[in-house]
């Protein structure tokens, strides 16, 4: 049996799509309210997770494969495989700053950055030789600007309206994302024919888009 971490959000519906695809049967999840599921056929059991716990899950062993978006990898720089894009939940992690003050940021050699993401952040303004200090949110980052409480932002955007409505811009985009598959280090030793088997059946799912 392969345990698979899933995660809750935007990047769902997306991966049940893949999964029928696949012929695996969820038509029974509740994706909402379950946390774990067991195919019939009991060759599959997933986890329905935080999208930010996924990598944890793969990384620890708790489970085999996971799913979940780059900019988390690249945040947490987890120790595990990445053998396989999966080309959806296109999105871009930018930095944005009020629009009243378009250009501010690129004058200043100190700023203040409020983020999700605080190690790309400072990777990303460290190579800039910019000095930075980071105020970690979880939500509503959009409005630290607006109260003065930062410089800028460095978030996850997909058509940028959040962003517009709140008198924010874009500045640049520091990296793209998309879904990816993860595999446990561990686990690819010894379940490597059901690890190949499942990713090999997630590429043909791919192909059939």
């Amino acid at each position: 049996m392969l345990t698979i971490a899933l995660p809750k959000g935007r990047l769902l519906d997306d991966v049940a799509g893949l999964l029928k695809r696949m012929g695996i049967a969820t038509g029974s999840m509740s994706w909402g309210r379950m946390l774990s599921y067991l195919t019939r056929d009991k060759r599959h059991r997933f986890l329905i997770l935080r999208a930010r716990d996924v990598a944890t899950y793969v990384e620890y062993g708790g489970a085999d494969i996971g799913i979940t978006g780059e900019d988390i990898l690249r945040e947490e720089g987890r120790d595990i495989y990445e053998p396989l894009d999966l080309r959806f939940g296109y999105c871009r992690i930018v930095v944005a700053e009020l629009e009243a003050k378009r250009g501010g940021l690129c004058k200043k050699s100190f700023v203040r950055i409020a983020t999700k993401y605080p190690n790309i952040t400072e990777r990303h303004f460290s190579k800039k030789g910019i000095q930075v200090e980071i105020i970690k949110l979880y939500g509503s980052i959009e409005l630290a600007p607006v109260v003065g409480m930062a410089d800028g932002i460095v978030d996850l955007v997909s058509t940028g309206r959040t962003l517009r409505e709140n008198g924010l811009i874009e500045v640049e985009t520091i990296m793209e994302s998309t879904a990816k598959a993860i595999v446990n280090r561990a686990s690819m030793k010894t379940k490597y024919k059901e690890i190949s088997g499942f990713l090999q059946s997630v590429r043909k799912a791919l192909q059939a888009i």
